[in-house]
């Protein structure tokens, strides 16, 4: 006989929440290895003492870590699913009678207290730190890359800097950044200054990345140990190549720091190959492998590189591979490198002078930090 099911619904469910979760379930492990006690202690000084009781930060800061996890943006959205998730109400501590915190509730305590109190960092260095203490993360050799992310604005919102206090009157947006970069930058603008901004993202910059057309966007940087493929660094710039090696830098300092060493070599792409993060690394006694920025443009050039003449320190000049000498002609701010100059009468007649230049005479860039290069 065929039995037929009849949907009911009991008024009362008798299981706990924790046996209809894996132990092999991502939260599982997230609850397992993760101490989140630390939050009511970082954020004892952002309540009151008097009135009533908040929602505890720490579920608020699970149900957030949720959204990260599984690539919910949306905050009206991650409540929704909340509502539905065994795993999720398990792991966030919430059972089937208590009420889920309006989605208004954690953009507020995002902006504010999470934000003030630098929670998000926290937490991330918690979970390095712990990768460090039982030896997952190595740290001696790490990798570093940036990807675009496009901000929530178009190129069309941009208007010429000058106009941004006229434009603060009536958008808020604008009256906070100008507010923050003044109280970051007194005097400086920042190191991504354009000459228009966007008034819906003034943060955000007008780039490209890849050979994509341009957008408004940001970088996000990433600091990986090599051996776990773990992220132990990351913070967010402006969208320009200088940030990048900028940003490179301050997670590489931080993470030595954390770990008490710094690393052995650092891995990257040709956007972090210039000469000051090269010197820089150097200077530290770290290995970089990466290839400078002109390593492509030297390689297919058919003249003679830099590499091909030999220094003359005592006389600040250079003798190319025919014998001749080419003297100091000033230095280049904008590229950052010095010039070294041949002439036309030791040039023109030269049987080498196809190799060396297309010129009537060869004129030698050499980067202010060749060395490292």
């Amino acid at each position: 006989m065929m039995g037929q099911r009849t949907r009911s619904e009991s008024l009362f469910y008798y299981f706990r929440l924790e046996d209809q979760v894996p132990e092999s379930h991502l939260l599982q492990l997230v609850d397992k290895h993760i101490d989140f006690g630390f939050i009511h202690e970082r954020l004892k000084d952002s309540y009151s003492d008097t009135g009533r009781p908040s929602i505890d930060p720490e579920l608020l800061l699970r149900i957030l870590l949720i959204g990260y996890l599984y690539g919910i943006s949306s905050e009206r959205k991650l409540v929704e699913e909340l509502r539905m998730h065994l795993a999720w109400r398990w792991f966030t501590g919430l059972g089937f009678d208590e009420e889920i915190p309006h989605h208004s509730t954690f953009s507020k305590n995002r902006h504010g207290r999470f934000q003030e109190s630098k929670l998000f960092e926290q937490l991330f260095e918690q979970v390095v730190a712990q990768c460090l203490a039982v030896g997952l993360v190595r740290g001696d050799k790490l990798s570093v890359d940036g990807t675009f992310v496009e901000a929530n604005a178009s190129k069309e919102s941009r208007i010429p800097r000058e106009q941004l206090a006229e434009v603060a009157q009536v958008k808020r947006t604008v009256r906070e950044y100008l507010a923050e970069l003044e109280s970051q930058n007194p005097v400086e603008e920042p190191t991504h200054n354009q000459d228009k901004v966007s008034t819906t993202d003034p943060d955000s910059t007008y780039a490209t990345k890849g050979g994509t057309p341009a957008r408004m966007g940001y970088y996000n940087n990433y600091l990986v140990d090599n051996h776990s493929c773990i992220v132990v660094g990351v913070q967010a710039t402006g969208a320009r190549l200088s940030e990048e090696s900028r940003a490179a830098q301050e997670m590489i300092a931080r993470f030595a720091q954390w770990q008490g060493r710094k690393p052995q070599s650092i891995a990257a792409d040709a956007s972090y190959g210039n000469g000051e993060f090269l010197q820089w690394l150097m200077d530290r006694d770290i290995t970089p492998y990466m290839p400078t920025r002109d390593a492509v443009g030297r390689t297919r050039s058919p003249f003679y590189g830099p590499e091909r003449f030999t220094s003359q320190p005592e006389s600040n000049s250079y003798i190319c591979p025919a014998g001749q000498q080419l003297n100091y002609g000033g230095r280049n701010q904008g590229n950052r490198t010095f010039g070294y100059i041949g002439t036309r009468k030791k040039c023109g007649p030269c049987q080498q002078r196809s190799q060396c230049t297309s010129g009537p005479f060869r004129y030698l860039a050499i980067h202010t930090n060749e060395a490292a290069r």
